[in-house]
């Protein structure tokens, strides 16, 4: 069977950045499917904005009419601080022979030796690097030689393999960032065609960012 992509996040909220990337990585990779997993309780993260329930609805808004998009809200429905490595041992579980991709912008990539138990993750799955094109990847520290040990360019090592490979892939990366799109919205602009229209409506009608006005974003 193909793969799964895994799609971690706090999506606070959800953009059209985010969608744009995870539908390149379904198609190129020949992904099953690929999960959205809203963070519940972020460890690099003091505060959410938007609640829980609010933020798995717009995933589920913004991915609706998409085949091979699903949404998976284990991590928040799941108690104390979410970390990676835990989701992943239980998809593993569930999954004891699939291949599992973690999908990674190339941010959350350089931050990875930051991540609890992080050298654990290749254990449990693959990781693939979306990144703008002509990025370099790191060539010294840990990530370097997680490349070199780990690194590989043929997709069909995701597919034949259930876990282990590091895949780095270029994909078209809008400039959109939730904290500016958060800003924007506080400062009363319209966030029109930065995120899909059925989030945009959830977002104007529930004013789930209003409580941002006067906090430095």
């Amino acid at each position: 069977m193909r793969p799964i992509g895994l799609f971690g996040g706090t999506f606070d909220p959800i953009h059209c950045g985010h969608l744009r990337t995870a539908f390149e990585l379904w198609q190129e990779l020949e992904l099953a499917e690929v999960r959205f997993l809203p963070t519940g309780s972020p460890p690099h993260r003091d505060h959410l904005y938007a609640s829980a329930p609010l933020r798995v609805r717009m995933v589920e808004a913004a991915i609706a009419d998409q085949p091979g998009f699903v949404v998976d809200d284990r991590e928040v429905r799941r108690t104390g601080v979410s970390y990676s490595v835990d989701t992943l041992a239980e998809l593993r579980r569930e999954y004891p022979q699939r291949s599992l991709c973690l999908l990674l912008g190339m941010d959350a990539f350089l931050g990875l030796p930051s991540w609890h138990r992080w050298r654990e993750l290749l254990g449990l799955a693959h990781i693939v690097v979306a990144h703008r094109p002509g990025w370099s990847a790191p060539t010294r520290g840990p990530l370097g030689e997680l490349m070199v040990d780990h690194g590989t360019g043929a997709t069909r090592d995701l597919h034949t393999r259930p876990a282990g490979c590091l895949h780095v892939r270029p994909v078209t990366q809008l400039e959109i960032s939730s904290t500016e799109l958060r800003a924007l919205i506080v400062a009363g602009r319209d966030p029109r065609y930065l995120v899909p229209d059925a989030v945009r409506q959830i977002i104007l009608e529930t004013r789930c960012y209003a409580a941002e006005q006067g906090r430095q974003p």
